[in-house]
């Protein structure tokens, strides 16, 4: 495991002061950069005993290999990395089970969109398998504005094997397809679940879906044929918070 990270953009670095201040090894700005939001960090983080360094803009270019840092990066401890065994203790110390499956999206944007909605719709934990899966960089945690550093994203080596676990646990396993019968809307749901979404355009992989215990669709009125992983999900999710709310 590397011994440090980066870390940039506005959001991702008040999220790490506010919740893991010890992870953050130093910082740099922006010269010129006088707006409250980043006047506020530096501030921080010098109360924190962080080292500031005001750099040119290449600089910080440098640093993130062409990302958008909003003029403020900061080299950064790892952050915990969560596996099936952690999954388990999760579930086991939630009232009611409620976990986003992302089987293939491969796009740090989408799974940063998405981690970013499932913190906001009280998802106990996110889970992707360790290949054919965007990891969690810092694109993925400038995404998800925050909600990266809140929500584990939980990497597991075998997706079908972690969905039997969950189902021997009393989780219901839910997954979205294009050929399902039944909409979102036709669809109970109360207890334990997980949501599965698939890769934009592939959808599940086979093993996946057939380890699903329900497959639902999205009504579809217009031309296109699907949604974007991360609007989907956002959808999915809601109706789910909706029923059990």
């Amino acid at each position: 495991m590397a011994q440090q990270e980066w870390l940039y953009g506005i959001h991702a670095l008040e999220s790490i002061i506010l919740r893991e201040p010890e992870r953050l090894i130093e910082l740099f700005v922006l010269k010129g950069r006088e707006d409250k939001s980043i006047h506020d960090i530096v501030s921080q983080a010098r109360s924190l005993g962080t080292s500031v360094q005001f750099c040119q803009r290449k600089t910080l270019d440098d640093k993130v290999d062409g990302g958008q840092h909003q003029g403020v990066v900061a080299k950064v401890k790892p952050a915990k990395q969560y596996n099936e065994n952690d999954l388990a203790a999760i579930v086991e110390s939630s009232k009611l089970p409620f976990l986003l499956i992302l089987d293939g999206v491969t796009d740090p944007h989408n799974l940063g969109a998405c981690l970013r909605t499932a913190d906001a719709a009280g998802v106990d934990a996110v889970v992707v398998p360790k290949d054919k899966s965007a990891a969690l960089t810092p694109v993925v945690r400038k995404v998800a504005c925050g909600a990266a550093d809140v929500i584990p994203l939980v990497q597991v080596t075998n997706l079908a094997r972690t969905i039997r676990d969950l189902q021997d646990a009393g989780v219901w396993i839910v997954g979205t397809a294009g050929e399902a019968e039944n909409d979102i809307y036709d669809c109970k749901f109360k207890g334990p679940m997980a949501l599965v979404m698939g890769a934009e355009g592939k959808g599940m992989r086979r093993l996946t879906r057939e380890h699903c215990d329900e497959l639902i669709k999205l009504p579809m009125a217009g031309s296109v044929s699907s949604l974007n992983v991360s609007v989907a999900t956002g959808v999915c999710l809601y109706e789910i918070v909706r029923q059990r709310g």
